[in-house]
Formats: C-alpha cells, structure tokens, sequence
C-alpha cells in the first residue's frame, strides 16, 4: 500500500525533482548537484556566499563591492525611496543617484543583516519544553530561545543579532548569528516607471522588461563599511542552459503542512485575506485618484496590496486544484503508512497527525477575531502601530528576558527603538483611509453585538473615531515617542494620546485572544509537527529541504524557458523589446531617461530572463549567481506558474523572472551615466 501511493504521488503531472528546494547552506544537496550539475560547491564558495548575502525587512539582497555596496530591488527599497521623497523633490517618479558617498541619504527605518554563524541547539530547546503542553509549552519554548540567543548576542546588542530558527516545522532548531547594519544608505535607484515597468497586468509574467533595482550601502562608525566578502559582477552574464544559484531569504512556504492545516489555510486564511485586500486595492486606488500627493503618498502601499492580492489568488487557485490535493493527499498517507508500519514510530508519532486536526477546530473558532485583536488589522494604521509598540514595550520591559513576548526580548530591543524612532513621515490623511476601512471590516466581520466591536467603536461609527483619534494623536512627533518609550510604564498611563488610550483599552483582551491561539493551537501544532518532522527524517533523513522561514537558503536551477500551449517561451528579452512595449501611457511608458538615450542603447542587449531556480516572496532582491560565485542577474519576480510554490514545485513551468547583469550595467552606463557606481562594481 505504501508503495502504491507513492507512485501515485510520483506520477502526478509536475512533481520534479530537478532544481527543487530551498536549502540551508549547512545541508546542501551535494549528490544532486554533482549528479545534475558536475557541480560540487567547496567550502569557501560556502562561505563567501553566506557572507555576501543581506537580509533586509522582507526582502533580500547581496554586497556587491568592498565599500558596503548593497544590491536589492527597487520594490524592497520603496519605503526608504517613499520615506525621502518629497511633494517637491519625488524620488519615486524621478529616480535618485548619489554621485558621491556625501550625498548618499539615510534611510529612516531599514536594518540589514549579514549571517555569520549557524549552531544546532535542537537538544536545548526540546530539553527545554520536554514533557509540557499548551501555554507551558510556549513559555518554556519563549525562555530558552530568549536564553540562547541573549547568550548569543553577548555585549554587542548593536551590530549583533540573533535569532533561534525552527527547521522542519520542529524537527531541527538552529541559532542563527548576524551582523547587524543599523546605518543604511540610499545610492541608486532609477524611476518607478522602469523598475515596476507593466505595473500590476505585467506582474508575475513574462516576457518582462523591468528594471528592478536599488543601490543601498551600509555604514559603521559614519564610514562605507569594509566588507571582505562580496559578489563580483559578470558583464556578460548567463547563457541559455546555464546553471544558476539563488542565494536570499525566502519568507514562508507551507510544502510540509499536514491535510488539515491545508484546508484550514484554503477554507478561511486565503479566503479573508483577498476578500479585505480586494476591498482595500479599490479604496487606495480611489483614493490615488484624489490629488498628486495622495497619489504620491499612497504608491507603496497600493504596490503592495496589489503584489499581495495577485499572489493570494494563486495559492488559493492551487488549494483548490484536485490533482495538486490528490498528490499532498498521497504523499501525507505515504508518511503515516510508513510510521504505522514501525511499532515504535507509531506508539510515539501515529496520534500527530489527528491531534493537529482537532486543533484546525480551535483554529477555525479564533482566526477572526484574533486576527481583528492581537493581530491589529481592525486598526490598520501607522499610529496604532506605534501605540502598541511602546505600551507592550513598556509592559515587558518591566519583566525578566526570559518571560517577555518574544518580540521585546533584549536582542530585539536594538530593532525596535530602530523602527520606533524612526523619521519616517506619516500622512494623516492616509491613516484615515486606512484606518476607517480596518475599523468598518472589524465591524462587518464579527458583527456589531461583538463585545470588541463595542468596545471599540461606543456610540461611534468608524469615521467618527477614526477622525477622533488622528485629529488628536502626538505620535508624528519622534520626540515624544521618545518620551513615552524612556518614561515607562508611568508615563503610558499619563499619556493622554487617542492612540496610547486604545492600545492599553485593547490590550487585556488582544493578549487573551493571543494566548488561546498559542494554547489551542500553535503549541498543540508545533508539538506535533516536531513528531510528523521525526517521521520524514526517519523515512528519508535530511535529503529533504526544510520550508522556508526568511532565513538564508539557496536554490539552484539554470537559465531556461518553457512551454505554454503550443508556444515556447524563450528565457530572454532585450531592450528593443521594452521599446516595442512602450506605449506611452502608464503602465506601460518607458521614462524620458529612456527616450532619450535609445540611441546610445544596445539595443540587442539581454534585459530579463528567467529560470528554473526555486524561490518565494522574500526572494526579491536575490542575486542570481554562477559557478564562479558571479553576478548574473538580479532577481525580483516569479512567473505566473510560480504563485502555487509555497505548497509545491512544478519544474516544468516554475519560473525565477531576472534582470540580466549586463543589462544592468547598460542601463547604468548609457541612461543614468552612473559612471562612479560602475566603476565601483567593475574595478574599471
């Protein structure tokens, strides 16, 4: 029977092997790239490819010089690009370039970080939870990730981070140690119009003819920071059938999720989620519409619920495709075929699998309205944001390291009074659209006899209170924030701010709701996914890759097309063909920059391809790699294929989307005569 429903499985349409995986640089699948490849990557290509990577908020990136030069896209750098920009001087719509390092601008509110160090301390935290359930089982696991990584982080809290990592769902824990860069710098980044080029139809497709790309740098102690580890740049870049590494930090893949959690996440988690973001993409759009500055101050954001929905509406096409639930289908019963055919694997593990059902049930009663309460997406606004920040921080400050929320631990600390003190500008017309729309779902989606939603709204309608409290909040002002985050919990209870009064007014039962959801589910989820991980690790060892979980992996693919129908599509375009897009109306105009250097441009020039490598979201800003440990493309997007790969790989269509090395330094060299840049990334 076994055997049966793993050929079932095997012989579903799609599953590949072949370039599939994101992997830990510690367990690199060196049979298989030797096998498919002739490739056997050494100890120092290891090395320096850890060492040249960044991981930035959501995103990834890479050094790509000895002077802190950090490559990443456009879209990733947005907020700090937004953040500088002005209603006089917009970066966004007119691009920005620091010729030299004093012209390089601070970003408001970005950390880098840089991994260093991998330790497995697997046997320390299952010490540490051995024999707990539920909120016991949480705490202690809260405790000894606070220990390990306060141990970790040692005296240097301001360019060390640390952080405990959860492989196979708890089947390995590692400790994973960064260089923390706090100063970050704006140095390039060309207009939105080129880098989204195609806007939201041409999103997640190709052919593409994007220039998705920032140029950041790093500082330590006021100065470019020395960095002896980085990527060097390769004008000529890749070949069709070439091999390709992606080395960045993708965000979440749910490849290894039980039957039942897939349904939950299919049967309410997706389905929520695009319902709101599909109602908010039309609010912000209107809103856009309203005067330049809106349309100014609104960009990001609407990026964003956009790239969010598209996305959505993928994973959830492939939840509901019968042949991709048949093959999960196959593969889990393969598993527990496997565990109740070894009596001490089925004493220990054969209840997991029905023990994270029943807590699908608890899941289904307290997804809304914990998302509503500790989740803060009936307050979708910068200054609640704010507010809870420093009235949490305040509460466990107070408490020991070890029994603090997890996010106000002492290694976080730095990040937060980062985020904090941030000068980032908020615009209060903004928050209201926003806040408004968040409050009006919280009503409509547990009902106006809730007791949360009384509590919140009284006797006011979602206008009325949203109007009442940013009319009268303080929290735009850096200074006083810095007055309530020193002062405590004391001056929180003085505080007198709109904002700080809700937050504490929510707080009781936004922790309740948080608790239960820890209580009734993740500890019951995670204790039993550890049990379902020691299953597949005795069935197939460590030869399969662990989910992502925006840490640092890399994927290995090669430069290659596929078929659609009858057509073929080929891995490259050019920029003849971004000229041959243009149509001079948004999405689709190319900038004046653009227009007036066409011919000075080659225009045969490879621009963006694609190819086989295995990403996610996170991966955005992930140089692609050679053998040589080489720039050959930038990446910032997956084809429309790729939308179902947080469950699962299809080699046949699964596309990474690139911008080509060599059309970067065109685009650098005959449009932006960025002749300094260049010289930095080429040595010439």
């Amino acid at each position: 029977m076994q055997k049966k429903l793993l050929l079932i499985a095997l012989s579903l349409p799609g599953l590949a092997l072949a370039a599939e995986g994101m992997w830990t640089l510690d367990n690199l699948p060196m049979n298989r790239l030797q096998a498919e490849y002739g490739f056997k990557p050494g100890p120092e290509w290891i090395k320096n490819t850890m060492l040249s990577s960044v991981k930035l908020p959501g995103c990834s990136g890479s050094f790509v010089s000895k002077d802190g030069l950090v490559m990443t896209n456009h879209h990733c750098a947005s907020g700090c690009i937004e953040q500088l920009s002005t209603a006089k001087q917009n970066y966004v719509s007119n691009g920005f370039l620091a010729r030299k390092h004093s012209e390089e601008q601070v970003c408001p509110a970005m950390e880098l970080n840089r991994l260093e160090d991998i330790t497995d301390v697997t046997e320390d935290v299952r010490k540490a939870t051995a024999g707990l359930e539920g909120t016991s089982f949480k705490q202690a696991q809260n405790a000894i990730e606070a220990t390990l990584t306060a141990a970790c982080v040692g005296d240097d809290k301001e360019k060390t981070r640390c952080d405990v990592v959860d492989l196979y769902h708890g089947g390995r824990y590692h400790l994973y140690k960064y260089h923390r860069y706090a100063d970050t710098r704006l140095v390039w980044a060309p207009e939105k119009a080129i880098a989204f080029f195609g806007g939201d139809p041409d999103n997640f497709n190709f052919p593409r003819y994007d220039l998705d790309i920032a140029m950041l740098r790093v500082y330590e102690n006021g100065k470019p920071a020395d960095i002896k580890h980085y990527f060097p740049f390769s004008k000529n870049g890749p070949q069709e059938g070439e091999m390709s590494f992606v080395t960045g930090h993708p965000g979440s893949t749910q490849r290894q999720l039980t039957m039942a959690q897939l349904i939950s996440l299919r049967d309410i988690g997706l389905v929520d989620s695009l319902q709101h973001t599909a109602e908010l993409r039309g609010v912000v759009t209107q809103y856009r519409k309203t005067s330049p500055e809106a349309a100014r101050t609104a960009d990001q954001a609407l990026f964003g619920i956009e790239n969010r929905y598209k996305a959505g509406t993928g994973r959830l096409q492939t939840l509901l495709d019968p042949e991709f639930m048949a093959r999960q289908q196959a593969e889990e019963t393969a598993l527990r075929q496997f565990v109740n055919s070894r009596p001490e694997l089925k004493e220990k593990i054969g209840g997991a699998w029905d023990a994270i059902a029943r807590a699908q049930d608890s899941y289904r009663q307290l997804f809304r309205v914990t998302n509503m309460t500790e989740g803060a997406e009936a307050f979708n606004s910068n200054y609640f944001r704010l507010a809870r920040m420093l009235v949490r921080a305040a509460e466990e400050k107070a408490k020991a390291n070890a029994e603090r929320l997890p996010e106000f631990i002492d290694t976080r600390l730095p990040a937060v009074q980062q985020n904090l003190f941030s000068k980032a500008p908020i615009y209060p017309e903004f928050e209201k659209l926003k806040l408004t729309h968040s409050l009006t779902k919280m009503r409509e989606d547990l009902g106006v006899d809730h007791a949360f939603v009384k509590q919140v709204l009284g006797k006011l309608s979602p206008e009325q209170l949203t109007d009442k409290l940013i009319d009268r909040t303080r929290l735009a002002d850096v200074e006083y924030r810095k007055t309530l985050w020193n002062g405590g919990k004391e001056a929180i209870a003085l505080s007198d701010d709109p904002f700080i009064k809700l937050a504490l007014a929510v707080e009781a039962e936004s922790r309740t709701y948080r608790k239960r959801m820890e209580q009734e589910v993740q500890a019951i989820v995670q204790k039993n996914s550890e049990l379902i991980a020691q299953a597949r690790f005795a069935q197939s060892g460590t030869s399969v890759y662990p989910d992502a979980t925006a840490t640092l992996r890399l994927s290995y693919g090669e430069v290659k097309g596929w078929d659609q129908g009858e057509h073929k599509i080929r891995p490259f375009t050019n920029f003849a063909g971004a000229f041959e897009r243009d149509t001079g109306a948004y999405p689709f105009a190319l900038p004046a920059s653009w227009q007036a250097a066409k011919g000075k441009l080659n225009l045969q020039q490879p621009y963006n391809f694609v190819t086989t490598n295995d990403i996610i979201g996170g991966n955005s800003g992930s140089p692609l790699i050679n053998r040589n440990g080489e720039i050959i493309g930038l990446a910032f997007d997956g084809n429309i294929h790729s939308l179902g790969g947080a469950f699962w790989y299809d080699g046949r269509s699964n596309r990474t989307v690139a911008v080509h090395s060599g059309g970067i330094l065109e685009a650098m060299d005959k449009i932006y005569n960025a002749r300094e840049l260049l010289k930095e990334l080429t040595g010439k």
